[in-house]
């Protein structure tokens, strides 16, 4: 299988460590045949050594021909251990004395005669089996005059062994280095650029399947670290993006949401608006006949209780056709200053009267931002705030146990003066599931006959045209708590 050079591993290893080895082999092997080539001028220098040393007394037996002599100086180089063979040959080639193994070097008169004119040189050759280094000598008179030939062999075969043996001793040498280079880089590899790299690919796996909030660990090399910093900080955009993405399709779908219910309640008004005009007439027709009808009644008969159900029933029918007036008229405000206080006062007193329910005790609450001898002061329409206001109150009274409390008080809000106005009774709530339709017209928790579910609507349109907010208090316990926020007038209090 071919080396994959895109791993970072693989690559280490192709381009840094193997020639690295190579490098580090043929220097090894340079220094080895540096090594044998001066072990064997050692070699060749030692036996030289030998020759010139038994040079002069064997030049000198010679001369004297005195073959005694000759052997014994023959003799005593034999006895040294580097000497294989020590020979003596006189000027025509002649073997005059030798001292170990016959040599089979110089046995041609011709061959020995050259060596002798050729001066001192070294060669190299075989006999029985094993490999000898011989170095020529001249043998020299007093004059200069060459009268033989001196020839030192020694044995090369253990020299050859000990350079095979550095040459495998060597060679494992290089072998176990190059292993041993091998696991380092594998090792280093790992500890310090494979291990992060695997965190880096697991953490980019993982945000890459969906995981939320992960990092990746900063850890390694510096230039890993790096790597991890900028995807950190990639991956910290994609989720800062990703979260911008949904609140904008949140705010999109809200305001989605808006749109089909302003679509939906343009439509819900334009058909209460038809509606209750086409009620309006014959319904006053009606109520003025019933009138008239029950002036010539006497006050007992049964006639006239019927008649007075009849104008009761009335009485509710034109209640809920000018709720869909009010709530289908969406007519420019007609805005003036007034006291949040003396306005509250009029509608808890208008709406405790009409609601039907004395023993329900309301308690009216003036928080900060006015003082000791102060008032808030809104700029709004009266008519559709007291409406407003007027509903609220209205569903408190009939769901209260007890009591109903409004409040009202200065708050900031982004920078803005602002005056929220509470409402809260001690009745049951309302049910979770009810929370999001609360606002939507002819929506009603009321038995049937008892409510048109547009009390709160028209409330909620008439404080979203004041530019202000009507929310429910869901941390309000028991009971419920319905809160009006609207812009306070400059100067807020007189």
């Amino acid at each position: 299988m071919l080396l994959r050079l895109n791993n970072l591993r693989n690559a280490v290893i192709a381009f840094v460590l193997l020639p690295l080895l190579g490098l580090l082999v043929a220097l090894g092997l340079l220094g080895l045949r540096e090594f044998e080539h001066q072990m064997e001028l050692r070699m060749q220098e030692d036996i030289e050594l030998v020759a010139r040393s038994i040079r002069l007394p064997i030049s000198t037996a010679m001369v004297r021909r005195d073959a005694l002599d000759v052997q014994q100086a023959l003799d005593s180089a034999f006895q040294l251990e580097q000497v294989f063979g020590v020979y003596v040959y006189d000027s025509h080639g002649e073997l005059v004395a030798t001292s170990g193994p016959r040599s089979p070097s110089l046995e041609r008169r011709r061959e020995a005669r050259v060596i002798t004119e050729g001066g001192s040189q070294g060669a190299f050759d075989e006999r029985q089996g094993r490999e000898v280094f011989s170095f020529f000598l001249p043998l020299t008179d007093a004059g200069g005059r060459i009268i033989g030939l001196l020839q030192t062999t020694r044995d090369v075969t253990r020299f050859q062994a000990y350079i095979a043996q550095m040459r495998w001793q060597g060679g494992l040498a290089i072998g176990l280095l190059a292993a041993v280079f091998l696991l380092v880089v594998l090792i280093g590899h790992h500890r310090a650029v494979g291990r992060p790299a695997s965190r880096l690919v697991d953490a980019m796996r993982r945000v890459g399947d969906g995981t939320r909030g992960l990092r990746v660990p900063e850890q390694g090399p510096q230039e890993l670290r790096l790597l991890a910093t900028t995807m950190n900080e990639m991956i910290q955009r994609r989720e800062d993006s990703e979260q911008a993405l949904e609140a904008q399709r949140a705010r999109r779908a809200e305001l989605e949401e808006k749109l089909r219910q302003s679509e939906k309640l343009a439509a819900i008004g334009q058909l209460a608006a038809g509606v209750a005009h086409e009620l309006g007439t014959p319904l006053g027709v009606i109520a003025g006949r019933a009138q008239r009808a029950r002036r010539g009644l006497p006050e007992e008969s049964p006639a006239t209780v019927e008649i007075r159900s009849l104008l009761a029933e009335l009485h509710r029918v034109e209640h809920i056709v000018r709720q869909l007036l009010n709530f289908a008229r969406r007519n420019p405000l007609n805005t003036r200053e007034i006291t949040l206080s003396a306005l509250v006062s009029d509608v808890v007193a208008r709406v405790g009267v009409g609601a039907g329910r004395p023993e329900i005790e309301i308690e009216t609450v003036s928080g900060n931002g006015a003082g000791e001898n102060g008032a808030l002061i809104l700029h709004a329409d009266p008519a559709r705030l007291e409406q407003a206001l007027g509903n609220l109150i209205e569903n408190a009274i009939h769901a209260a146990s007890r009591r109903v409390r409004v409040d009202w008080r200065r708050v900031a809000n982004g920078g803005r003066s602002m005056v929220e106005i509470g409402v809260a009774d001690d009745g049951p709530g309302i049910v979770e599931a009810d929370v999001d339709q609360i606002f939507e017209p002819f929506f009603t928790t009321k038995p049937p006959g008892q409510g048109t579910g547009l009390g709160l609507a028209v409330a909620h349109a008439a404080v979203e045209d004041h530019g202000g907010e009507l929310r429910l208090d869901r941390e309000w316990q028991p009971g419920a708590r319905f809160v009006i926020t609207l812009p306070a007038a400059a100067g807020g209090t007189r």
